[in-house]
């Protein structure tokens, strides 16, 4: 008596029966092993390539552009800073030259009057007689080198002196013929607060 034994496979449904032709199925085809030659394993090496080269520019383009725009806020603040600095030094100097002036003139009025007269001479260079109008001590340190001035800036006619007691420091009136200078220091501190009036306004605008 024999016995026949029958082992039983488990059906993965992993062929189609198709006639005469059994090909494989979908899903078994995709469980399969993928290989590549090696043209394709290039290609797709080349296109990884390609892609991050691609990312790689675009993002260093970005980080140029940010880059671009944060050095021209810099340069745009740090102008500003610049101009607030040169406005901030030019009142300084403004302020300080008219606290500075009415000092200086008070230390050597002579030496301003003086320099005042010179410029008169040229001017009167063919006047007959120059008149000086002073106050007294100026009159008296720079009295005693009319001459000598004179002489110096090739002027021949005379030089007249007045004492002046309504003036003070380096004031002066020089006056001849066809016209006449003055020297103030009210005329003075008077331009320099126009000067720093102006320069103000034009930082409020500004």
């Amino acid at each position: 008596m024999s016995t026949t034994k029958n082992t039983a496979s488990k059906f993965t449904f992993d062929t189609d029966f198709l006639g005469a032709e059994n090909r494989p199925a979908p899903a078994a085809r995709a469980r399969q092993k993928q290989t590549l030659t090696a043209e394709e394993l290039e290609n797709l090496l080349a296109a990884a390539r390609r892609e991050g080269e691609k990312n790689a520019q675009a993002a260093l383009d970005r980080t140029i552009a940010a880059l671009t725009i944060s050095l021209r806020a810099a340069l745009d603040t740090s102008h500003a800073e610049m101009e607030a600095l040169r406005n901030d030094a030019a009142c300084l100097a403004l302020a300080m030259a008219k606290k500075i002036a009415p000092a200086a003139l008070a230390a050597l009025p002579a030496g301003d009057v003086e320099a005042a007269l010179r410029q008169a001479m040229h001017q009167a260079i063919a006047e007959p007689r120059i008149t000086l109008r002073a106050a007294p001590e100026v009159i008296q340190a720079l009295e005693p080198s009319l001459a000598g001035i004179a002489h110096e800036e090739g002027y021949d006619g005379r030089v007249q002196v007045a004492a002046d007691s309504a003036m003070t420091g380096a004031d002066c009136r020089i006056e001849w013929r066809g016209g006449g200078a003055e020297r103030s220091e009210s005329i003075i501190e008077n331009a320099l607060t126009a000067l720093i009036a102006q320069h103000f306004s034009h930082q409020v605008k500004g």
